[in-house]
C-alpha cells in the first residue's frame, strides 16, 4: 500500500473498535504500519485481521496504558516488529456518566486513569525513545496526537469527571508541543464528533448518528475524523504543532482556547466593594463562551 503514511509506524491506543479501529484501518490503507492496541484481544486481532486481508501492515498489542510499566511493551512491540515509531495516537476512552452530586470516587479515578494518565504513559516511552535518537544527532520527526473532546473545551452536563480529564489531555497537548519541539516531535489534539459505541450508548444518539441507508454521505462515520488523524502522523504535518482540532462529517475547525481579555486596570489595588463594578465592566465586553453541552 502507498498513501500520505507510507513508511509511518504508528501505535493507536484503543484501536479495537470505534475510532481507533477506523484511524488504524484508514492509516494503514495510507502505508502506515500499525501497532493496534487495545486490552480486548479479540477486538484487536479482529482489527488487524482486516488490515493485513487488505494488504495492510499491523501487529496486536494488549498493554494496559493505564500501566506505565506494561504500556512500554507497545512501544518495544513497534520497535521489534517494524524497526521503528513515528507517531502515538492516544485514543482509548471510557465513559462513567454522572451528575456531579451523585459522582463517586470510584467514577472519577477510573476516567482519569484512562483518559489522562493513558495519555501520559506510552507517550512518555515514546517521547524517551525519540529524545534518545535526537541526542544522538539523529533527525526525529515524530508525533504525538490526543483525543480531547468537546466536553473538554466547554463543559458537558452529566460528565465533569470526563469533561475534566477532556480539558486536561488538551492543556497537556499545549505543554507537549512547546517542550519537545526540540527533539522534532510535534503534539496536536482532536475533538472528534462521530458514531462509535460511546456516543451511541444512549439510543436517541445511535438513532441520530445512524449510517444513511440511501448511500448518501455518512455524515457520522468514524473514518471522516480518521483522515485528520492521518495527516496529523504523515510528514506533511511536521510544522504544526500545539494545535486542537475539531472534525466533525466533512468539517474541520481549530479551537482557539482560553484566551486573556482586555481587562479592566486600576493601577492600584481594587478594594473588595469595588470589584463588582471591574467585573461589570469585564462581562459588558466579554465575547460570551461557547454554551456546555446539555444547558
Amino acid at each position: 500500500m502507498s498513501g500520505i503514511c507510507e513508511g509511518r509506524v504508528v501505535i493507536i491506543t484503543g484501536a479495537g473498535g470505534g475510532l481507533g479501529a477506523a484511524h488504524a484501518k484508514v492509516l494503514a490503507a495510507e502505508g502506515a504500519s500499525v501497532v493496534v492496541n487495545d486490552i480486548n484481544k479479540e477486538a484487536a486481532a479482529k482489527v488487524v485481521a482486516e488490515i493485513v486481508a487488505a494488504g495492510g501492515k499491523a501487529v496486536v498489542n494488549t498493554s494496559d496504558i493505564t500501566h506505565y510499566d506494561d504500556s512500554l511493551n507497545a512501544v518495544k512491540q513497534a520497535l521489534e516488529s517494524f524497526g521503528n515509531l513515528h507517531a502515538v495516537v492516544n485514543n482509548a476512552g471510557i465513559n462513567r456518566d454522572r451528575m456531579f452530586a451523585s459522582m463517586t470516587e470510584e467514577d472519577w479515578d477510573l476516567i482519569m486513569a484512562v483518559h489522562l494518565k493513558g495519555h501520559f504513559c506510552i507517550s512518555s516511552h515514546a517521547v524517551h525513545y525519540w529524545r534518545g535518537k535526537s541526542k544522538e544527532g539523529e533527525a526525529v520527526d515524530a508525533r504525538i496526537i490526543n483525543t480531547s473532546s468537546g466536553a473538554g473545551l466547554q463543559g458537558s452536563i452529566g460528565q465533569s469527571n470526563y469533561a475534566a480529564a477532556k480539558a486536561g489531555i488538551a492543556a497537556l497537548t499545549l505543554n507537549q508541543a512547546a517542550e519537545l519541539k526540540r527533539y522534532g516531535i510535534t503534539a496536536n489534539a482532536i475533538t472528534p464528533a462521530a458514531r462509535t459505541g460511546m456516543t451511541t450508548a444512549v439510543p436517541e444518539m445511535a438513532r441520530r448518528m445512524a449510517a444513511p441507508e440511501d448511500g448518501s454521505f455518512d455524515y457520522w462515520a468514524p473514518e471522516n475524523v480518521s483522515s485528520l488523524v492521518a495527516w496529523l502522523v504523515s510528514t506533511q504535518s511536521k510544522d504544526v504543532t500545539g494545535r486542537v482540532f475539531e472534525a466533525e462529517g466533512g468539517k474541520l475547525s481549530i479551537a482557539d482556547g482560553w484566551r486573556t481579555t482586555e481587562g479592566v486596570d486600576k493601577g492600584a489595588r481594587w478594594e473588595p466593594a469595588e470589584v463588582g463594578g471591574a467585573v461589570a465592566q469585564l462581562l459588558a465586553k466579554e465575547v460570551p463562551a461557547q454554551k456546555v453541552y446539555g444547558t
